[in-house]
């Protein structure tokens, strides 16, 4: 039987966040320590475990099907590749940061100083798209000590809590572009694998949508539930139900959590009484 095989990163905070979305899609992995391949029991996948900036050439020389991926390390080394998906989590920033001690005026100030960065590309066509001319010192390891070993007058770098610079006695002065995990595809990918790549795509979906949203039960006076209803933006329309008690009604629906407080208080206001949140596990349209 053939499986599609997916990559995702050896370690770190996308190696779990990857895990769990697989996870929740259903899809059990049998992950022994250390191992850097593994194979799901109830789902034609096989995992490979690689270094986070070796997975485009994998996927370009087709050796994987599809890998998640942080978006930056694609438009660093990977812009021909497409991606299917965008998946919500590990976001970041790429970043230029300098010593807190030095001003800054705009990305001006960057012509012909020393920038340390693992991200060559990012910064030589940001810079370019500036009109700056900067010198560009590759380094794969840890970036942040660059300026105090004065081995460079800035840096550029992933961006998360930003706690990284501040103990390195940086500061982030010009964000080049933000970044979140994404789906990325092989352009060797067989016909065969892109119907497996859609069966994952779908429950994928599902559990993001799901992550998105809050499921709302809440009780309501029926002369009052007509501007309940007008402030809740469910998937088509609310389940009404009538209660127990008399000229009451019991209202069900589902909320974007980002809008979830104005949209709780707007319903209070309006008379919504009991009001109940529970968490989705799978959201299928």
């Amino acid at each position: 039987m053939t499986n599609i095989r997916i990559a995702i990163q050896k370690s770190g905070r996308l190696n779990e966040d990857s895990l769990r979305i697989l996870k929740d899609c259903g899809i059990s992995i049998d992950n022994g320590k250390d191992q850097l391949k593994a194979s799901s029991r109830n789902f034609p996948m096989e995992v490979f475990y690689l270094r986070n900036g070796d997975i485009p050439q994998y996927l370009r020389d087709g050796v994987v099907d599809i890998a998640i991926i942080g978006e930056n390390v694609l438009i660093e080394k990977g812009e021909d590749i497409m991606v299917a998906e965008k998946l919500g989590f590990s976001k970041c920033k790429v970043s230029l940061a300098i010593p807190k001690a030095v001003e800054y005026n705009s990305v001006k100030d960057f012509e012909g100083k020393r920038i340390a960065t693992s991200y060559p590309n990012t910064v030589k066509n940001y810079l370019k798209e500036k009109g700056v001319n900067a010198d560009l010192h590759i380094i794969s390891g840890s970036v942040e000590i660059a300026p105090n070993i004065g081995l460079a007058d800035a840096i550029c770098d992933i961006v998360s809590s930003g706690s990284t610079l501040f103990k390195n006695n940086l500061k982030e002065v010009e964000v080049m572009l933000k970044s979140e995990a994404v789906l990325a595809v092989s352009p060797e990918i067989s016909e065969e694998r892109k119907v497996l790549l859609q069966k994952l795509q779908f429950r994928i979906q599902s559990v993001l949508r799901a992550r998105q949203s809050k499921y709302v039960l809440l009780n309501a006076p029926n002369d009052k539930l007509k501007d309940v209803i007008a402030l809740l933006p469910g998937m088509r329309s609310p389940t009404v139900l009538p209660l127990a008690e008399e000229g009451w009604s019991s209202v069900h629906t589902v909320i974007n959590k980002d809008k979830f407080w104005e949209v709780i208080d707007e319903l209070k206001q309006a008379g919504a009484e009991g009001i109940l949140v529970c968490p989705i596990e799978k959201m299928v349209l």
